[in-house]
């Protein structure tokens, strides 16, 4: 009779011998490679902060554990969804409710002995520069453009190089939608930022609202007509509750009758709950595959093993829709850009509109996307959404022309209270002559 075959479990040394097989190798591609034992414990003595703890933020989680990484915070302002469990694979049905970073930190420590990880249940905003210095990097698995913005901005304003060379940090940034994803490394104040590339995240056109009422040519047409006119007309319930599923079957059937009449297919439930939400669908291969390249860049960083996305090629794209395909690109630095350029950025207005106007317009602008914008000049203050006092004395200026408050070619800074204390400079190009408006009581 055979004797039952035991295992050893692995000791401390053989846990990480496939790591060291890179950490101490050369490789054909390394430059500076550096295996003296200060370099090997650098790994295991270096802090990176992980921003966000959804689909990618647990992947990256788990492979900064495993790729030897010590001492790693999270942040993340969120708790557990029932939704979240298909592909957020830290959570359990038991933890819902529950705070993510808090949940994903405590199963990844339990799993990846040796590893300390640090959660914190708020928002990024909530943490002031003195918090961000204490880590080597910063490793973003967000699902916001607003909260990429406000940490760029903040690790680019940080920056005191060459006096502190320590005020640099590296910002590694995934996002994925569907089968799409992407990778990214800014080094701050010396390659493109997240600003640079803002055009890349352009706000989805609206669809006009004759195309909704009159010639849908698309599902989405339909539902969106069933959102905004046919809910509007009929106010089945006082209120839209999108989280309610009597409301959203309501939509789904106005909606796929609607498109019955214009003979257009594809209307699900699934889909008019997306459209409904604006879900962006979210992939767990896709999710894998990015929160790997990124967790790839920051052991790059952390060992010098090989190089990295970074001063030359800082882009990379993935593509699963037809295949599996990858390529990288060198996403240019911009003088002009309102985080870490060093010129104004030129923006062409009409000076006839109103004060108001071109704050509106500024939410749809591709290079501001701006909400809440306050609005100076080098000689005075046109207009300021807080504190209150100072809103309520320059809100007269909001139904003033541009030509009446500015000069053709002068320049303004804006801020944003979502993009923390980053002023963005523009300089304002009249479109046309400016035509003041005729005085009461004077004729020609």
């Amino acid at each position: 009779m055979s004797q039952p075959i035991t295992v050893a479990p692995p000791t401390s040394s053989s846990r990480w011998t496939y790591l060291d097989q890179i950490r101490k190798v050369p490789g054909p591609f390394s430059e500076d490679h550096d295996n003296s034992e200060d370099a090997l414990a650098r790994l295991e003595t270096m802090s990176v902060l992980v921003i966000g703890a959804g689909g990618l933020g647990c992947e990256i989680l788990k492979d900064l554990a495993l790729s030897g990484f010590k001492k790693i915070h999270v942040i993340d302002m969120d708790t557990i969804d029932v939704s979240n469990l298909n592909r957020q694979f830290l959570f359990r049905q038991a933890d819902v409710g529950k705070s993510k970073a808090e949940v994903a930190a405590r199963f990844v420590e339990k799993r990846v002995k040796g590893v300390s990880i640090t959660p914190h249940n708020c928002k990024i905003q909530d943490k002031d520069e003195d918090f961000y210095m204490q880590f080597t990097a910063v490793v973003c698995g967000l699902d916001s453009i607003e909260a990429r913005r406000w940490i760029n901005a903040t690790l680019v304003g940080m920056v005191d190089y060459p006096d502190n060379p320590e005020s640099l940090k590296p910002l590694i940034d995934g996002g994925t939608e569907g089968f799409k994803g992407q990778s990214r490394v800014v080094i701050p104040t010396m390659t493109s930022c997240i600003e640079c590339q803002l055009d890349m995240h352009a706000p989805r056109a609206a669809v006009p609202l004759c195309t909704l009422a009159t010639i849908p040519r698309q599902p989405e047409h339909c539902i969106e007509w069933a959102h905004i006119m046919a809910w509007e007309q009929e106010k089945p319930f006082p209120k839209l509750d999108n989280d309610d599923p009597e409301h959203i079957t309501w939509l789904y059937k106005k909606a796929l009758a609607r498109a019955r009449d214009f003979n257009i297919t594809g209307v699900t439930y699934s889909l008019t709950q997306g459209v409904v939400k604006n879900i962006i669908p979210a992939i767990a291969s896709t999710n894998a595959i990015i929160a790997a390249s990124c967790c790839n860049e920051a052991f790059k960083i952390a060992t010098n093993s090989n190089p990295g996305l970074g001063l030359e090629d800082n882009y990379m794209m993935y593509s699963g829709n037809e295949g599996i395909y990858t390529y990288t690109f060198k996403h240019e630095q911009k003088d002009d850009c309102p985080v870490c350029g060093t010129i104004a950025r030129n923006m062409e207005i009409d000076p006839n509109w109103t004060l108001q106007e071109l704050i509106e317009s500024m939410a749809a602008r591709p290079e501001a996307q701006l909400k809440k914008p306050s609005i100076s000049s080098g000689s005075k203050t046109l207009f300021f959404q807080s504190p209150e006092s100072l809103m309520l004395k320059t809100r007269p200026n909001l139904e003033k022309r541009i030509g009446e408050l500015l000069e053709n070619g002068e320049e303004i800074a804006v801020s944003d209270p979502s993009l923390g204390s980053v002023d963005f400079k523009f300089r304002l190009r009249f479109s046309k002559p400016y035509a003041p408006a005729p005085k009461h009581g004077v004729t020609e």
